[in-house]
C-alpha cells in the first residue's frame, strides 16, 4: 500500500478477510478492485471471498454464539464494548470521509457531516443497555406465580450492506445486533468494502471476542450461499427491492428471520400555502446528497398545476447552480455517481424519460467540464405522467419527476400509487394539515416541508420499500427474540 492507503486502512489487512478476531488468507487469489469513480482508477483491492470463506465466517461466528461470552453477558457488559467502538469511530471520522469519498464519489465535505452521527448512533445502543427492558415480569395471567417475558439475542446475524452508505449501515445493523448479543458476519459491497475494514480493525482493537464480529467482500452468487447458509439465523440487507425479494423468499425456505430495507420513489406534496421558492431551495439543498443514490430521496415532486411550471423554473435555476465536480474540492456540492453502470442505468432512465414525452427541463447529460469520471448533471422532468417509468421506478441518481396535481385528495392519490412507501415529504405552514396528510401517505417516514428522516426513532417502509424497522428501540427489538417463561414461584431477582 502507498503512505495514504497506509494511513486510511491503519490496522486493516487488505488482503485477508477478517474471521475468528483475526486477519486469516482467503480461500482463493482473486480479487475486487474498488474504483474511484471521479478519476475511474483503481483505489484498493480486497480479496473475494468464495464459499469456502463462507463456511469459515459462518462457523467462527456460530461457535462464538453457541460456545462464547458475548451472548452471556448482560447488556450492561457488552455496552462498554460499543461505547469504546464509538469513541474509535470518531477518532477516525477523517479516514472513514475520504474513504467514503474515494469509493463512491460523495463529497469530502458531505461525507464528514454526514459520519458525525454515526458514532453517536453506536453509543445510543450502549446506553440503551440501561434504558430497554430486557425481561419484563407478569403476575396474576393465570399461567402461574410469574410470566417473564425475556428479550434474547436472535443468533448469528448476516448483515449484508450496500455501497451507497456503507458506514451507516453497519451502525444501523452491527450496532443493535451486538447489544443484543448477537454475533455479526458483515458482507461488504463490492463496490465499498472499506469501511467494513475499518470496523474490523476497531473491533479486534476494543478487544471484541473472537468470532463476534466478522467480515467478508462479495459478490451476488456467494453472498447467496451466506443467505441460504442454516447456520445464519437472521438477515439484515439493505439494498434494492429486486435482491430483498430474493432475500426473502430463501429465508422463507427455512424460516430465518430478516430485516429488509429496500427501494424507494418518494414524494413530495407541495401545497398551495407554501411558498414556491422556498420549496425550489429546500428541494435543491438536499438533491446532491450522495449525487441522488439515496433511497429516500425526494424523487417524485408533486404540485399543483397551476404552479407547475413556475415551479420547475424556480427548480431548473437552482439545479443549474449545482457545482459538480471532483469530491475532494471544497467548493463542490455534487460529486459523480458510485460507478460506471450506475451511470449507464441513470442515463437509461434519462433517455426513456425524453422518449416518453417528459419535458427536460434541466441537466440530462454529462458536464461538460468533466471528461473523465461518472458524472451527470442534476436532472429534472416537467409534467411527468404518474405511470411514466421514471415517476415509477427507483433510478438511483440526481433526477427528480415534477408531476402536476389538480386537487390535494389528488395528490395523495398519486403519491400512494406507487410500489414503494419510503419516505414522503408535506410541504405545508399548517401543521394539523401536514399531520392529516402524513396519516394518509402509506409511507414509513412523512416529513414535513423538507427531507426529513429520525435516525433516533425508527427507519424503514411499507410495501416494496421494506419489511421491518432500523434505528431506535425498534432496531434493537429487530435482533432479539421473545421468550416466554412460566414459572411457579418468583425468582430471587424479581421478589420485592
Amino acid at each position: 500500500m502507498d503512505t495514504v492507503k497506509d494511513k486510511l486502512f491503519d490496522g486493516c489487512d487488505l488482503d485477508a478477510i477478517f474471521v475468528g478476531g483475526s486477519w486469516q488468507k482467503p480461500s482463493s487469489a482473486e480479487r475486487i478492485e474498488v474504483v474511484n469513480p471521479a478519476t475511474e482508477e483503481v483505489f484498493f483491492t480486497v480479496p473475494a471471498a468464495q464459499v469456502a470463506d463462507v463456511e469459515r465466517v459462518v462457523a467462527a461466528a456460530r461457535l462464538a454464539f453457541d460456545k462464547g461470552p458475548w451472548p452471556r453477558m448482560s447488556p450492561a457488559e457488552r455496552a462498554p464494548y460499543l461505547l469504546a467502538i464509538a469513541e474509535r469511530v470518531r477518532a477516525r471520522q477523517d479516514e472513514l470521509a475520504a474513504v467514503w469519498s474515494r469509493q463512491m464519489g460523495v463529497t469530502q465535505a458531505g461525507a464528514s457531516l454526514f459520519l458525525e452521527m454515526v458514532p453517536d448512533q453506536i453509543a445510543d445502543y450502549g446506553r440503551m443497555a440501561n434504558t430497554f427492558q430486557f425481561e419484563e415480569a407478569f403476575r396474576d395471567t393465570g399461567a402461574g406465580a410469574i410470566t417473564l417475558l425475556t428479550h434474547e439475542p436472535v443468533g448469528v446475524v448476516a448483515a449484508v450492506i450496500p455501497w451507497n452508505a456503507p458506514m451507516t449501515q453497519i451502525a444501523f445493523k452491527a450496532a443493535p445486533a451486538l447489544l443484543a448479543g448477537c454475533c455479526v458476519i458483515l458482507k461488504a459491497s463490492p463496490e465499498a468494502p472499506g469501511e467494513a475494514y475499518i470496523m474490523a480493525s476497531i473491533c479486534k482493537e476494543v478487544g471484541l471476542p473472537d468470532g463476534v464480529f466478522n467480515v467478508i467482500t462479495a459478490d451476488r452468487d456467494v453472498s447467496e450461499m451466506l443467505v441460504r447458509h442454516p447456520g445464519v439465523d437472521k438477515v439484515s440487507f439493505t439494498g434494492s427491492s429486486a435482491v430483498g425479494k430474493r432475500i426473502a423468499s430463501i429465508c422463507g425456505e427455512r424460516v430465518a428471520r430478516y430485516t429488509l430495507e429496500l427501494g424507494g420513489k418518494s414524494a413530495a406534496i407541495i401545497c398551495d400555502d407554501f411558498d414556491i421558492d422556498q420549496a425550489a431551495d429546500i428541494i435543491a439543498g438536499a438533491a446532491p446528497l450522495l449525487t441522488g443514490q439515496v433511497c429516500a430521496s425526494l424523487t417524485r415532486l408533486l404540485v399543483n398545476e397551476r404552479q407547475h411550471d413556475r415551479f420547475v423554473e424556480a427548480l431548473g435555476t437552482r439545479f443549474k447552480d449545482i457545482h459538480v465536480g471532483d469530491p475532494a474540492d471544497p467548493a463542490v456540492a455534487m460529486g459523480p455517481l458510485a460507478s460506471r453502470a450506475q451511470r449507464e442505468r441513470v442515463e437509461t432512465y434519462i433517455a426513456q424519460g425524453i422518449e416518453g414525452g417528459a419535458a427536460l427541463a434541466c441537466g440530462g447529460g454529462r458536464p461538460s467540464h468533466l471528461p473523465r469520471g461518472y458524472f451527470v448533471q442534476p436532472t429534472i422532468f416537467g409534467h411527468v405522467s404518474p405511470s411514466a417509468a421514471i415517476a415509477r421506478e427507483e433510478i438511483f441518481g440526481p433526477v427528480v419527476s415534477v408531476i402536476p396535481f389538480r386537487s390535494e385528495e389528488q395528490a395523495i392519490e398519486i403519491a400512494n400509487d406507487s410500489p414503494y412507501g419510503l419516505n414522503a415529504s408535506v410541504f405545508t405552514n399548517d401543521v394539523e394539515k401536514a399531520y392529516r396528510t402524513a396519516r394518509q401517505l402509506r409511507s414509513g417516514t412523512v416529513g414535513q416541508n423538507g427531507f426529513k428522516l429520525d435516525f433516533k426513532v425508527a427507519f424503514g417502509g411499507f410495501k416494496e420499500s421494506g419489511v421491518g424497522r432500523e434505528c431506535g428501540t425498534e432496531g434493537l427489538r429487530a435482533y432479539l427474540e421473545p421468550k416466554t417463561i412460566i414459572l411457579t414461584d418468583v425468582p430471587g431477582h424479581h421478589r420485592t
